[in-house]
């Protein structure tokens, strides 16, 4: 460490210590209860996290732990600027709102009334739609990596415009479901260009920033804007870690920067609302949910999902890019708020927050903790209404089941005596069983119940945390010979986003390349349908003659890309 770093980070270790003098007392349990939460990346050879605990509009806790930048022995401060990922989208509705109320444009306004050239799909598309991720219009991130380009790159607006507008049909008709995508956010930040005459960068300054005094925060539209107290971003590496270099500069779906001070002062709007004409029932409205076209919630309000939390309202929202993890949860009730701002892929944000609220809060929950987790927060073996059932009664929900609205495979089976769950998303995972139809997960943190069917292995309805369930069928893993699979190698282009793909016999498996690298096996899943664990869904379609001559590609938030074989 050199002589620089070590006063450096001992001046803000004594600022850290001296700190609570200035403003809310919390015990010397709590501080260390939240200090062994981040412990292992509390180093200067590490990259890490900033923590800013609120209580009542005031910091109570603030703390920097590990490296904002390893190559100069940068340690993270309370003042470190993150890039905020999807923590940006509060801000681009909250300037949507503000010209609502400014009388400049109307929430069911259809964005051809600001796009004129942009498709017209079944049912109209409006900035509603776009607000509560409704619209069925596919990602835009996600498209851009698909057709073999890096979104850690500076991107080009029009050109990331020209590629969503380029696409032939929506994942969904709109309003029928609620599916993630950062096109609708990066097109409300030009729509707020457009209506207002200042790019989102302006606008946010003018009418958000300098009301609220953030300022270190802005939207970050220029590669090369030189930002004081910048965090870089890291991901775990063979030696250590790599830097994760970024130039991405598209804002909308994210581009902002700021730190846990000024995420004070955003946090302390939510209560006492100083922006645009003042009134309450800006921040009231910007806290609703959005509606389904059945009336049902989209779980999603204005750039913040509403949730529970022990029995707690939760109003939060996460983000993440490149190394970057950021997270932010009020508890309105009890006037409590959590920042975390890490510069790590593979630190969870979100989970960090909810336990540092159960160190704080544990007084105040409303509910027992979940299954798999103790009052603490800490993980614990579950105390849940087992039942024991036969080994013949277990055999029953084995089998492999698939989600099809999200791609989400899950495989049940029995080893060692116990039963388990594999499922994307999930490590693998202890079941047990509370009925003769449902099984309970035995997993920290979450909630998670499978209700089976009339016969187990016809599917399951799976609920995390109470919340919609989501079904799954269950279906026949399929084999192919190596002559049929053979038969699909080939090439594929997809007009909608320009590329080329193609299939190639290797080791005796389909195998995927493009960009000229190879990005892995082709699975088989069912008949038609193959698993690539890099890229998606592949639903190869074929001729009478078993010929391949197309296929789909369900990559998340991208859904039904078409593929011709060339």
């Amino acid at each position: 460490m050199t002589t620089l770093f070590r006063s450096f980070f001992a001046a803000s270790l004594l600022l850290v210590v001296l700190a609570p003098s200035a403003f809310a007392q919390i015990t010397a349990e709590h501080e260390a209860a939240v200090d062994k939460l981040f412990a292992e990346w509390n180093k200067p050879d590490s990259p890490g996290a900033a923590v800013g605990i609120i209580r009542d509009g005031e910091f109570i806790f603030k703390k920097g732990y590990g490296s904002a930048d390893l190559e100069h022995d940068v340690p993270i401060t309370p003042k470190s600027v993150f890039y905020m990922a999807s923590v940006s989208k509060q801000f681009v509705t909250m300037a949507i709102l503000l010209l609502e109320e400014q009388g400049k444009l109307g929430l069911d306004d259809e964005i051809q009334k600001y796009f004129p050239d942009f498709p017209r799909y079944e049912g109209p598309l409006t900035i509603r739609n776009f607000i509560h991720h409704t619209s069925g219009v596919r990602d835009n991130l996600t498209l851009w990596q698909l057709s073999g380009k890096d979104v850690y790159d500076s991107i080009d607006a029009d050109e990331m415009y020209q590629m969503i507008r380029r696409q032939k049909e929506l994942n969904f008709k709109p309003g029928e479901r609620y599916l993630y995508s950062n096109s609708c956010y990066f097109m409300l930040a030009e729509i707020v260009k457009k209506v207002s005459g200042k790019s989102i960068k302006e606008f946010a300054e003018e009418e958000m920033f300098k009301p609220l005094g953030m300022k270190n925060t802005h939207f970050h539209d220029d590669e090369y804007h030189i930002v004081k107290n910048r965090v870089f971003s890291y991901e775990p590496g063979k030696d250590g870690f790599r830097n994760l270099i970024m130039r991405y500069d598209l804002v909308g779906s994210g581009g902002l920067y700021s730190n846990v001070e000024d995420m004070l002062l955003w946090d302390r709007n939510f209560y006492d609302n100083k922006l645009g004409k003042g009134r309450q029932e800006l921040i009231e409205k910007m806290q609703e949910d959005g509606r389904l076209n059945d009336g049902s919630s989209a779980e999603y309000a204005f750039g913040l999902q509403n949730g529970t939390h022990r029995g707690l309202r939760t109003v939060e929202h996460g983000g993440s890019l490149a190394g970057y993890r950021t997270f932010l949860i009020r508890y309105p009730e009890q006037r409590f708020s959590v920042i975390v701002l890490a510069n790590l892929a593979g630190i969870n944000p979100g989970g960090k927050a909810r336990e540092i609220a159960e160190i704080f809060l544990k007084d105040e929950f409303k509910t027992e903790a979940p299954s798999g987790e103790s009052s603490s927060g800490s993980t614990a073996k579950a105390t849940v209404p087992a039942i024991t059932l036969s080994a013949d009664q277990l055999k029953k929900f084995e089998g492999h089941y698939w989600n099809r609205e999200n791609s989400i495979f899950a495989r049940i089976f029995s080893e060692g005596g116990k039963q388990y769950i594999e499922r994307d998303g999930l490590p693998r995972t202890e079941l047990t069983a509370l009925s003769e139809k449902s099984l309970k997960l035995l997993f920290p943190r979450l909630d998670i119940v499978l209700t089976f069917g009339t016969g187990a292995n016809k599917g399951f309805d799976e609920v995390i945390n109470s919340r919609e369930p989501l079904k799954f069928a269950a279906y026949e893993p399929a084999t192919y010979t190596e002559k049929e699979l053979e038969a699909m190698a080939g090439t594929y282009f997809s007009e909608e986003i320009n590329a080329f793909y193609k299939l190639a016999m290797k080791d005796g498996k389909l195998t995927l390349y493009f960009n000229d690298s190879e990005s892995g096996a082709l699975e088989p899943v069912m008949k038609g349908l193959f698993k690539n664990e890099n890229v998606g869904l592949f639903a190869i379609e074929t001729n009478g003659k078993g010929q391949a001559t197309g296929f789909s590609l369900d990559a998340g938030r991208v859904q039904n890309l078409k593929f011709k074989k060339q």
